[in-house]
């Protein structure tokens, strides 16, 4: 398994598909980088040689934001949302879907699991809940 940037990246997957596993790339960035330092498309990621991967560190170290320098800069970005309490900044800080989408339903991965809120019908249940209060 060949080492990027402190990433073990899978080496029996081709190379184009073993670059997605650094945070910040894509398919298209991976496709990018590969024509640029041409490197064969289709070479094994166990196949690349030492001067390979070194070029590619060099290339993702200076070309993209990636990994941790990246997460930091999305992190700051979200910070700063909070701290002038916009839009979106205030829906990061609750927990709740930033863009557009519906709350009424659906959005439960933002929203965390279901909590019932309500009256509580069975009267053995309702004993129990006031004795805990």
């Amino acid at each position: 398994m060949p080492r990027i940037i402190g990433v073990d990246i899978p080496g029996n997957k081709r190379i184009e598909y073993s670059l997605r596993y650094i945070y910040g790339i894509g398919p298209s960035r991976a496709m990018e980088i590969i024509t640029k330092l041409g490197i064969p498309v289709g070479l094994k990621a166990s196949a690349l040689t030492p001067e390979q991967t070194a070029a590619i560190t060099k290339y993702l170290q200076n070309e993209i934001l990636v990994e941790g320098d990246l997460r930091r800069v999305i992190a700051a970005d979200i910070r700063r949302l909070q701290q002038i309490s916009c839009y979106r900044g205030v829906r990061h800080r609750r927990g709740l879907p930033v863009r557009g989408q519906r709350t009424k339903t659906n959005a439960r991965t933002r929203k965390g699991k279901k909590i019932t809120i309500g009256a509580i019908r069975d009267k053995t249940q309702r004993r129990l809940a006031s004795k805990t209060e």
